[in-house]
């Protein structure tokens, strides 16, 4: 679908409903993430910063009206540069999510963090992505990828689990009176099904690779003083032997 037709989705109710949520746990999360740089990778549209105290704040994709222009999978960013960077259902419209992920990791400091939000294919949502008839329209035609699998890249990419969240357990009727009459589905579904939510929600935090704690060999280092010392010891014993014989 062009872009137009994917903002009009943004503007049904469902899409509204959606929306909701997303700044629901995005702010939540990133109004306590310090640093000096915070980037949002797709759906600039949306302010999902808005909530973040970080100075320097920006957003970057392909479509809409980004702050910069460039593809998530190859960012014209300095390694070890972010303090923080977000990504709204980022990796499903992009055929190299795991290289996207990559790059995150490049280019965020050490005990930088990651927030990502993504479909689940494991959940009502994800039935009517699998429709045909759904197939060719947003957000249906997103490649969705399983939670598991997310946090299996990010295990291997040395990333820490932080947090995480599942929101909008109930179908994904476009009328919103349909998804007002199985509204108890939200609170029963996080209680009940907590892993049929048709979005989750990562927070990952950076570790480095090789970044070890070195301690001394105490034991070996004492052993050797005392070695040297003892020496010198018996050193100046003979000499003031030496001078009292003289004497």
């Amino acid at each position: 679908m062009s872009t137009q037709t994917t903002q009009q989705w943004f503007d049904t109710s469902l899409g509204q409903y959606l929306i909701e949520y997303e700044y629901r746990y995005f702010d939540q999360v990133v109004a306590n993430i310090f640093g000096y740089n915070a980037m949002q990778i797709g759906w600039s549209q949306f302010n999902f910063l808005r909530l973040n105290r970080i100075p320097f704040q920006f957003s970057t994709e392909i479509n809409n009206h980004p702050d910069l222009i460039a593809a998530a999978d190859l960012l014209p960013i300095k390694s070890d540069s972010m303090d923080l960077v977000i990504m709204p259902h980022a990796l499903e419209f992009n055929n190299n999510p795991h290289q996207i992920l990559r790059e995150i990791y490049r280019i965020l400091r050490p005990e930088g963090h990651v927030v990502i939000s993504g479909f689940n294919p494991r959940s009502l949502w994800g039935t009517r992505h699998y429709l045909k008839s759904s197939r060719n329209e947003f957000p249906w035609n997103g490649r969705f990828i399983a939670l598991p699998r997310v946090k299996d890249w990010l295990k291997l990419l040395n990333f820490e689990m932080s947090g995480g969240r599942l929101y909008c357990y109930v179908p994904p009727f476009q009328q919103e009176k349909w998804r007002q009459r199985f509204k108890f589905m939200e609170a029963a579904g996080d209680r009940w099904w907590p892993i049929s939510g048709g979005v989750y929600f990562l927070h990952a935090i950076k570790h480095k690779h090789g970044m070890h704690l070195i301690k001394p060999g105490w034991k070996t280092s004492l052993a050797g003083k005392k070695k040297i010392a003892s020496a010198t010891q018996k050193l100046n014993e003979s000499t003031i032997d030496e001078r009292s014989k003289k004497q």
